[in-house]
């Protein structure tokens, strides 16, 4: 592992960034982040900034120097976060819930 980044309480359900993040897992960290801007999903873009700071966390902070090209993603998790409940009016006074999930991503770095 060369660098790792998190990105917390992200107001979008865990399987919705599931979609984004299978197609990201396992290639090369250049190559995500030149295919995630064109992505019609609304989760590449938080899948986006995961990574770019995990890139940048790579290059920047670690002890060796390391090349942006150098880097693999090994590890992309979508876990889920808190839930939030909300209630909405239903027919007859009758009251409709409903949530609005959050996720956390996880994101880890390799060299080649």
């Amino acid at each position: 592992m060369v660098s790792k980044a998190q990105a917390k309480y992200l107001r979008i359900s865990p399987t919705k960034l599931r979609l984004v993040a299978d197609l990201v897992r396992g290639k090369m960290a250049e190559e995500g982040m030149n295919m995630l801007p064109f992505l019609n999903k609304r989760g590449a873009t938080f899948v986006y900034k995961a990574l770019k700071s995990a890139i940048a966390n790579a290059v920047n902070h670690e002890g060796t120097p390391v090349k942006e090209d150098e880097l693999i993603i090994s590890k992309i998790e979508i876990n889920g976060g808190p839930t939030m409940a909300r209630f909405k009016a239903g027919a007859q006074g009758r009251v409709k819930p409903f949530k609005h999930r959050t996720s956390h991503i996880l994101i880890e770095l390799d060299r080649i």
